[in-house]
Formats: structure tokens, C-alpha cells, sequence
């Protein structure tokens, strides 16, 4: 990961990342003979954002210990595991300490002096000595006042900053945006703000459209390279002044031919087309060249036939329910559902006898948010591999943060990792990254998610006022992408989005009694609402009655596939108890029960408040308030595929679906509660022991990645 050039770019210098064994820093000559990675660390641990000095003869690099990464679980782990900034030759060798992070992040070098340039965390370009004396601010970089949800929402301050290598310009990126500017280098450092680069207090220019993430500038400080998705992009700023010089000249001649003429009178300018008017709107703008980065990979599917005989299969096709039944499975896809009486099972096909177990679609969580690592990924993360372990096989996150999620997704379809289908929004467009200007502007964010995420969803987390959000649903309508919103303890915004056609709704309409109208409306325009119980408005959490009413901390199972540290925060000492009758759940759930009878779309969302069991915890709060067991299997199964628009493929028992089951020992029919006694869960045709992930079919294969376990302490360690 993280990969840099030396500077003659003879040599590519990277890190790596074992969960069992820790990482190295190597280097690598990409154009040798023979490719052979050279390690030059001496002891493994965590590193990261390698940078190789002027010279060529340094490596400078962050680092932190194996544990503090290893069992550091969460989106920020690798920025919390930095600790300290060292430095190694180039040729391998000890290390030698320079600084503390103390957050400030990105190192990189000029050529006007032999300092380190780092980013800190407001927004300031620094720089230090070699031995971490010496910190100098030399300037601040400010954008755009986003929408906010308050009037006096400060600017948006830089969150990556990189001083050119002639020394003379700043890269920034503030949000989602990239920016040049030209760098004082005298007297105290000023801030800049690049919201307006027209009006700057130095010459700035915005360089990107639809947005960008990981700039860097060319060697030569004549370009900035920077990538979005697939595509990677080139700014040339010395082309685009020659644009810009050239549109100023067509503008002044234009200017010229549009006075006055021969006999006195103004040119009008409608109606000459020789006007040096369409001459300067020939000159179109400069943009970036972008190269779109295609990385085929082959798709994990097992091959072989199977039979899974003698279960009560629960198919989702309506009421559906076949006693004594077997489902055939070719590849990974369903080729025959029937009664074990009628059905014809292939000669070749393995037979998995099942008798006296149920078997339901695979559990689909609409609002999952899984928590995957960014910046330096990890090759199995827990999370994904409780929510398997717990029938999980479909989840959609609505609003990561990051867009690593997108690189995890591809991870889990090439058989590298094993997890659920993820599903997401990449990172939200909220309140916090932009300010809309326009339906333009909008069409143009958007693009980031149809064009280079390939999302097929975004979530609309409160960008502004209605027009900004009619402006979003009207944008993704136009790009085929299918938003979901943010409720947001707000029922006359809900009311506006229900009405301005948004088919989503994340979390609980706030108000518990609703009426016909508004139920009648809701199943009529099809918004799928998802209203995780465990996270409910107007009352204590819905996760505080099962953390006091259950016994997590010793479910064996759990304790497996969920870190300690995690387990035992979330378990051992909540803080919180309350009376059922304060619980709000329960009325909510009436609610639930209520929008199912009318038809309303509804989905299972457990927000990532207890990875995998969590989810049975949310189905069993929503059928808390009526709805019958087959009601509530809907929900969580071809319900939950339908509000993502993959009812297609998933969902239901039918053929021509992917094979996602579910095998439970006994009958959920007789009682909710048994959609969590799991025997074994088949995720895209193969099939896995629930207890222990074990590989059974059609592969033999323990499941091995189990990196966040570790001795548990226990109360008596003392003695």
C-alpha cells in the first residue's frame, strides 16, 4: 500500500500490512529484469505514508506499533496507530526517530530547503527539521462555508496540504475539492481562503470539477495528479494559463469589434455572428486530462452442483412454505425448489442431508454500516465476517465516510475476503461537504457516485433547504442513481421528501402515531423506510433493552467474531437501564406493524450497534409490536432486497437467484427468536459452518482470519 516513487524514479518505496505477522517498508525497481521486492525495515510493525527524501538516500515514514493497529478496530485505526514520524536508508538499515505525529499527517519535501512538510489538523501547511525541532506554520488554507445546519458554520479548513517541489504553490484538498495557490514565503503565515479563487488574497485555482481525492503534485511543479474512482486525472497549470490567456484576449477583441461602428450605432450582438462574442465561447475551458484506470479481477464463484435435502424451506414467494423440500444449487445460482417427493436431483450433484431444518433467503440489512478500516487496509475485517457468521449475506451502508468501502466491496467479490455483498453510498452528500449552487453544480457532485463510484445509491444527508434536495432527487433521477435520505428527528422534512418523490428513508419517522394519510402516501410512492429500532428516536435506544435484558458478553459465538475491547465496552457496563414502558420501541413497532398491512416497503437496518447479532436484535424490536413471524421474515429477506432494488437476484428461494441461505436449526414460524440459532449460512453458493465460518462446501477449508482475537482478560488475572 501507499506507494511513492524515489525521486530519479529508478525505484517504487511501499508498505505492507500481515494481520498476523505486522508490516514492512520495501522498495521495488518496477523496470528490472527480474521484479524483486527489497525489504528495508528490520522490524515489523505498523507504517505508513512513506515519502523518499530529495536526495534519494531516506525513507521518512510513520509508524506505530504491531498491537496498536492489529487490535485497532474502526474506520480511523490507521491515523490513531501513527504515533511517531522515523527515518531509514534508503538501502535498509535501523531506523531513527525524528518526531511525534501529534496529527500532523502527509510528509513530503521541496527543493528550496532540506525540511519536512507535513498537514496538521487545522488546516495548516508546517514544516520541522529533520530532528522534529523547529515547527513553522507557513500557511492556512480555508474553502467554502458549507450549508451547515447552523448560520454560523465556520469555513471548511484543508485536510491535505502538499507545498510544491519549486517551493512556490500549496495543493490543497478542503473536502471533496482540489486547489492550487500561490505560497507567501515572507513574514507570518496568513491564511488563505481559495472559496472564491478569483478573489484570494494569493492567486489560487480551483483545478477540479466533479471532485477529487489523493493529489500530488508532478516533480517538475508543473502538474498535479489526482484520482476520483476510476479515473485518475492530470492538471496541467501552465495549459491552463495559455487557455486563460487566450479566452482574456478573445474577450478584449470582442470587447473591441462590439463598440460602435461606421455609422454610429452599437453592434447588436444577438444578431452578428461575426462578433468576437462566439470567438471567445470557442475557447472552451481548460480541464484536466483523465484517464480512466480499468483493474479487471475475476469474480469469486464456486463451481459444482448441490443438493440441500430434506428441509422446510421458507421461499418468500408469498406465503409460500415447502415442508420436506430441496433446493439444487449449480455454480452459485438456484436451478430447482421443490418437494423432495417431485423434485429430480442431478446424478452428479453433492448431497447435504439437512433433515428437520429450516431454510430462509439470507438476511438483508439495509442500514449497516460496517466500520471498515481506511487508508491501510486490512485483508478480513470482523465486521464483515460477524455479519456473515449471523446470516447476514446483503448489507448497504448508507453514508461511510470514506470511500475505501468501494476497494473492501471488490475485495469480497474476488473471494479475497469473506463478508457479505457490500452495498453503499460511498460517503454522503451532506450538509458538511457541500454548499449547492445550483442543479449544475449538483448534476456535476453526482457524477462522482454514477460515473467513477458505480454506487448505484447516494444518501442526501440534509444538504440545505428544499430546493437544494429537489435539486439532488431531479440530479440522481437523471443519472439512474437511487438516494436514500437522513431523517433526522424531522417530520416536516420528512414530509417533503416523501413528497418530492425520495424512494429512502433512513431511521424512524419521529412521530410514533401516523395516520392514514401519511401510511397511505408512503406505500403509494414506494419510499422503503428503514427505521432502525436500535438507534429510535424519542425515547432510550432500542439496543439498551437487549443490553440489559440479554447476556452478550458470554454468547460464546459473539465473543468469536467481535474483538474484546469492542465486546466488552459495548457489554460489561452500560450505564443506562430503564422500565419497559419507557422503552419507545414498542410503540414504534406498532407503527411498523401498521405501514406493513398497507403495503409500505420496509427494510432491516441494525446501524452497525452490534455487528451480526445486532441485526436479530432490530428484526426482533420491529416484530415487537405485531407483526407475525412470516411478516417480519419478509422484512428482513425480499422485503429488505426490494428496498435496495436487488430483489432480482436475492430475497426469495426461487430459481435463477443466488444462492444465500440461511439454515436454522429450528422452525422461526414457531418463534421469531430462532432466527438466530444458525447451523450454517451459504453465501453465494458456498456454504459455511455459522458457528465457526469453516468452509464445508464445496471447498473443505477452516476459517483461519480470526486476527482480532486475543487473550481475554478475566477477573481474576490479579490473583
Amino acid at each position: 500500500a501507499m506507494p511513492t516513487w524515489t525521486p530519479d524514479g529508478s525505484n517504487i518505496v511501499y508498505v505492507s500490512w500481515d494481520q498476523t505477522e505486522g508490516g514492512h517498508i520495501y522498495k521495488v525497481n518496477p523496470n528490472a529484469r527480474r521484479v524483486q521486492p527489497e525489504k528495508i525495515t528490520q522490524k515489523a510493525a505498523f507504517y505508513a505514508t512513506p515519502v523518499v527524501s530529495k536526495d534519494g538516500t531516506k525513507v521518512l515514514f510513520a509508524t506505530g506499533s504491531y498491537y496498536d493497529y492489529a487490535l485497532n478496530f474502526g474506520r480511523g485505526a490507521a491515523f490513531s496507530a501513527m504515533d511517531e514520524y522515523h527515518w531509514v536508508p534508503i538501502t535498509g538499515g535501523s531506523s531513527t526517530f525524528v518526531a511525534e505525529v501529534k496529527g500532523r499527517r502527509y510528509p513530503h519535501f521541496s527543493s528550496v530547503d532540506d525540511r519536512i512538510y507535513l498537514s496538521d489538523n487545522d488546516g495548516n501547511l508546517v514544516s520541522i527539521r529533520w530532528d522534529g525541532t523547529d515547527e513553522k506554520e507557513l500557511v492556512r488554507i480555508t474553502g467554502i462555508r458549507t450549508y451547515g445546519t447552523y448560520h454560523n458554520t465556520p469555513p471548511s479548513e484543508a485536510g491535505i496540504l502538499f507545498i510544491s517541489p519549486d517551493g512556490k504553490q500549496v495543493l490543497a484538498q478542503v473536502n471533496n475539492e482540489i486547489y492550487t495557490a500561490y505560497l507567501p514565503r515572507v513574514g507570518e503565515a496568513i491564511t488563505i481562503s481559495v472559496s472564491n479563487p478569483d478573489k484570494a488574497a494569493f492567486p489560487a485555482k480551483k483545478l477540479t470539477v466533479v471532485g477529487g481525492e489523493f493529489p500530488h503534485w508532478s516533480g517538475d511543479s508543473k502538474k498535479v495528479h489526482w484520482s476520483l474512482g476510476k479515473g485518475h486525472f492530470i492538471y496541467d497549470l501552465e495549459e491552463s494559463i495559455r487557455v486563460e490567456e487566450a479566452q482574456e484576449a478573445a474577450k478584449e477583441e470582442a470587447g473591441e469589434g462590439g463598440e460602435a461602428g461606421e455609422g454610429g450605432e452599437e453592434a447588436d450582438d444577438e444578431n452578428d455572428e461575426d462578433t468576437g462574442d462566439i470567438e471567445a465561447d470557442a475557447i472552451e475551458d481548460y480541464t484536466a486530462l483523465e484517464i480512466k484506470v480499468m483493474v479487471p479481477f475475476d469474480q469469486d464463484i464456486p463451481e459444482g452442483t448441490v443438493a440441500l435435502t430434506g428441509v422446510r424451506i421458507i421461499t418468500m414467494k408469498g406465503d409460500e412454505v415447502i415442508e420436506h423440500g430441496v433446493i439444487i444449487i449449480e455454480n452459485r445460482r438456484i436451478v430447482a425448489v421443490g418437494d423432495m417427493a417431485s423434485t429430480l436431483i442431478p446424478a452428479d450433484a453433492q448431497q447435504i442431508d439437512l433433515e428437520g431444518a429450516t431454510v430462509v433467503p439470507g438476511y438483508v440489512d439495509t442500514h449497516a454500516h460496517l466500520r471498515s478500516t481506511s487508508m491501510l487496509h486490512k485483508d478480513q475485517e470482523w465486521s464483515y465476517a460477524a455479519n456473515v457468521a449471523y446470516g447476514v449475506t446483503t448489507t448497504r451502508d448508507p453514508q461511510t465516510g470514506t470511500t475505501d468501502v468501494l476497494s473492501y466491496g471488490d475485495m469480497v467479490v474476488a473471494g479475497k475476503s469473506l463478508g457479505p455483498r457490500i452495498y453503499s453510498t460511498g460517503p454522503g452528500v451532506g450538509y458538511w461537504g457541500y454548499n449547492l449552487k445550483s442543479l449544475d453544480h449538483t448534476r456535476e457532485v453526482l457524477r462522482q457516485y454514477s460515473e467513477y463510484f458505480d454506487t448505484k445509491t447516494i444518501k442526501m444527508y440534509r444538504v440545505g433547504n428544499r430546493k437544494h434536495r429537489q435539486w439532488v432527487i431531479q440530479a440522481a433521477h437523471e443519472q439512474q442513481l437511487m438516494p436514500t435520505t437522513e431523517g433526522g428527528l424531522d417530520i416536516k422534512l420528512n414530509l417533503t421528501q416523501l413528497i418530492d418523490g425520495y424512494p429512502g428513508h433512513e431511521h424512524n419517522i419521529p412521530i410514533t402515531d401516523v395516520y392514514k394519510d401519511f401510511i397511505e402516501t408512503t406505500a403509494f410512492t414506494q419510499m422503503a423506510i428503514t427505521p432502525t429500532m436500535l438507534v429510535a428516536y424519542g425515547g432510550p435506544w432500542g439496543e439498551e433493552y437487549f443490553y440489559s435484558r440479554e447476556n452478550p458478553y458470554d454468547d460464546e459465538k459473539l465473543a468469536r467474531f467481535t474483538p474484546w475491547d469492542v465486546l466488552a465496552s459495548s457489554t460489561r457496563r452500560r450505564g443506562f437501564w430503564a422500565r419497559d414502558d419507557e422503552m419507545v420501541f414498542p410503540r414504534h413497532a406498532q407503527k411498523t406493524k401498521k405501514m406493513f398491512d398497507s403495503g409500505v416497503l420496509q427494510g432491516v437496518g441494525s446501524h452497525g450497534q452490534l455487528q451480526g447479532l445486532g441485526y436479530h436484535w432490530e428484526l426482533w424490536a420491529m416484530a415487537s409490536g405485531g407483526l407475525e413471524a412470516h411478516e417480519a421474515l419478509k422484512v428482513a429477506t425480499i422485503d429488505g432486497a426490494r428496498t435496495l432494488g436487488l430483489d432480482g437476484d436475492l430475497g426469495s428461494i426461487e430459481v435463477g437467484k443466488i444462492a444465500d441461505l440461511v439454515i436454522l436449526r429450528n422452525n422461526p414460524l414457531e418463534d421469531l427468536r430462532y432466527t438466530n440459532d444458525i447451523e450454517y449460512v451459504m453465501m453465494n453458493g458456498r456454504l459455511y459452518e455459522g458457528d465457526s465460518l469453516n468452509e464445508i462446501y464445496p471447498r473443505k477449508q477452516n476459517f483461519e482470519r480470526l486476527y482480532w482475537q486475543h487473550i481475554t482478560p478475566t477477573t481474576t488475572d490479579w490473583e
